[in-house]
């Protein structure tokens, strides 16, 4: 049954066509009230205890929520079409664009996979004296608490932590799971008046803990030390960061539920084949160290995955998607907001795509204080900026959306979003994708009020399939039947073979993950299907001759999807049967440098085997007079009558 959308004028700031929103979405609305979280909260209980409404309002949702629990009844969909399109200059003419949130908002998120993460409170914080032991004095009631001095200090011990110096020499794992190396370990010894004595220092002390506490001012101990959970870091000289840092640590006691952000798929990785690496792209840029070579593939840690999303966005094969949710669901939200928005009679919409922190409350300031955004600019929250890469901005832009901005976050990693951009421009053409980085609300309102219109793609396609695909069906949707040229380390390309140096030995062959280079089984043959090329380098890498390179750039014709040859020689013809079996160069070559050079070739008819295929060249070997497979005469059998004889004659 499809949920009623409970509609609010908001105090009359803000018009609501409930009948242009059915028409459009085929949603049925309420009548349009004036002040649904007060004045009109009995019609909203009515509402919530019927257990089918979505209430068009994000403010008020925890009240709202509150509500429902205190009915008894399930907690209501909502959905904000104030902030994002009724709060604006051009409200009036935001009909389009909230039909287009509420369509969006109708699609069914998948729940996320996640893993149980249990914390027993055991904390280690690190610091100088003055600042660790007050800390531990207020974490010790909930917390088992370790303080590390970095060096013997004057101290009274204290019965309720205990107290150790030394230096933290190494720090792996996350939340529940970190494991420490101190080395210059020294322990209180209790007991004793006076100063405190000290155990012996040790090195390569070996402990484990669920939190650290680091207030010690230095280099933090893990890469982007905001992602890690569990590691909780604070300037020793300001008194509110250390406060705030140990009431967090506080609360870090029982079992969380840690998302699964990414799903790896380790046959379709293209990281490392025969020890030879090719693929780097997800360790190279993620920003945690959560990915780490193994083997011929890449591993995904979870436990400190932080689900930044950049390496799904740079992976070209696929193998590590986002999972949290999974990335066909960015894809139908685009389509659902661009198609509606057209069916509604929009012309031409852009899309702003923005975190659910930073960048939704730029929004909703904007709209509160400022001018809004303009009615044919729709918000797209993902939680993960990152990973919104080149194939999902070419996607929107295949789907009618007629321009991308991705507006920045003070967290966001730079380098994804910038590389992925530059990507999606060199193949949308220059114009249509933006990086937005405003100082204040007004700017980011001023700015995409500002911005020149465009005219929308006149036949916009449904993005459908792999990343890959995707781009591949964008790129001809706006550019045809065209070749493309990429930046450097684009995914998409072309292999280059110097058939002067190549000799068509095909160790590129065996070792290509992704199978665009083939060989014939009956012809010297080293074929090329373009579409499949990962750009990963691994047959540049292999090369004994160095006779391949790679040229970054996205070819949309027909060719793309077919093998071509690359390189092609006359074969070899064994002498004795005639059988095809090799590159005749390359056996003439052996012949130049090996017959009556070498000592195994020294003969003629030694050097007339090289000429021959397998079958004929073992034949030839195990007949030939001086075979070195073949042993002396077979000595007679010996029997009975031979030891009797042997007796006679004694």
């Amino acid at each position: 049954m499809t949920k009623t959308l409970m509609i609010c004028s908001c105090l009359d700031t803000q018009s609501v066509d409930g009948a242009a929103l059915s028409a459009a979405t085929g949603v049925p609305c309420s009548p349009l009230h004036r002040a649904l979280c007060t004045d009109e909260m009995a019609l909203a209980a009515q509402g919530i205890e019927s257990g089918e409404v979505t209430i068009a309002c994000m403010q008020e949702s925890a009240r709202f929520s509150d509500l429902a629990a205190e009915l008894g009844a399930p907690v209501p969909g909502f959905v904000d079409l104030r902030d994002r399109a009724g709060w604006s200059e051009q409200g009036a003419q935001a009909g389009p664009k909230m039909a287009a949130l509420l369509a969006e908002a109708a699609i069914e998120m998948p729940m996320a996979r996640t893993l149980d993460v249990v914390s027993e409170g055991t904390c280690l914080i690190v610091g100088a004296a003055d600042v660790a032991l007050k800390a531990a004095a207020e974490l010790c009631d909930h917390l088992a608490v370790t303080v590390l001095l970095p060096g013997i200090t004057d101290i009274d011990p204290d019965a309720r932590f205990d107290i150790a110096a030394g230096r933290l020499a190494r720090a792996s794992g996350a939340l529940g799971q970190f494991d420490v190396r101190i080395d210059a370990f020294r322990q209180v010894i209790p007991g004793g008046r006076g100063a405190a004595e000290w155990t012996a220092p040790k090195d390569g002390a070996q402990s484990a803990c669920d939190i650290i506490l680091d207030l010690s001012g230095n280099v933090p101990l893990f890469p982007a030390p905001e992602k890690r959970d569990g590691y909780l870091r604070a300037d020793p000289g300001g008194i509110g960061a250390v406060a705030a840092a140990v009431m967090a640590a506080s609360h870090m006691v029982g079992t969380f539920e840690k998302p699964l952000h990414v799903r790896l798929e380790p046959t379709l990785c293209a990281h490392s084949r025969a020890e030879q690496v090719a693929c780097t792209n997800c360790l190279d840029i993620c920003p945690t160290g959560a990915i780490s070579p193994a083997g011929e593939h890449v591993s995904v840690d979870p436990l400190i995955c932080a689900g930044c999303g950049a390496c799904s966005a740079v992976c070209p094969s696929g193998a590590i998607a986002l999972d949290a949710p999974p990335v066909d669901t960015v894809f139908r939200r685009l389509t659902a907001l661009a198609t509606t928005y057209r069916k509604a009679g929009g012309q031409a919409p852009r899309l702003l795509v923005h975190d659910t922190g930073h960048g939704a409350e730029m929004i909703a300031l904007g709209a509160r204080h400022g001018r809004g955004l303009p009615a044919d600019v729709i918000p797209f929250a993902v939680d993960a900026l990152a990973g919104f890469g080149h194939a999902e901005m070419l996607g929107a832009l295949a789907s009618g959306f007629v321009s991308v901005d991705v507006l920045l976050s003070p967290r966001t990693e730079r380098e994804p979003p910038e590389r992925e951009s530059a990507l999606a421009a060199a193949i949308a053409g220059a114009g249509r994708i933006a990086l937005l980085d405003p100082a204040d609300p007004d700017a980011l309102c001023d700015h995409l009020y500002g911005a020149e219109p465009r005219a929308p793609l006149a036949d916009p396609v449904l993005p459908m399939g792999s990343r890959r695909q995707i781009a591949r069906l964008a790129g001809r949707a706006m550019a045809g039947d065209a070749v493309l040229p990429l930046p450097p380390h684009a995914p998409y390309g072309a292999v280059l073979v110097d058939t002067d140096a190549c000799t068509l030995c095909l160790s590129c062959v065996s070792l290509c993950p992704s199978g665009a280079l083939g060989d014939n089984p009956d012809m010297p043959q080293l074929r090329f299907q373009e579409d499949a090329c990962l750009q990963c380098g691994l047959c540049a890498n292999i090369c004994p001759e160095s006779a391949i390179t790679l040229e970054p750039r996205l070819n949309l014709t027909d060719a793309a999807l077919t093998q071509v040859v690359l390189h092609e020689e006359e074969p070899a013809a064994c002498v004795e049967c005639g059988a095809l079996f090799g590159v005749k160069s390359t056996v003439e070559k052996i012949v130049e440098k090996l017959a009556g050079k070498h000592a195994m070739f020294a003969s003629e008819g030694a050097a007339r085997m090289i000429r021959m295929c397998d079958n004929c060249r073992v034949n030839a070997q195990h007949h030939m007079q001086n075979n070195p497979m073949t042993a002396g005469e077979r000595p007679r059998v010996r029997t009975t009558e031979d030891y009797l004889s042997k007796r006679r004659d004694h």
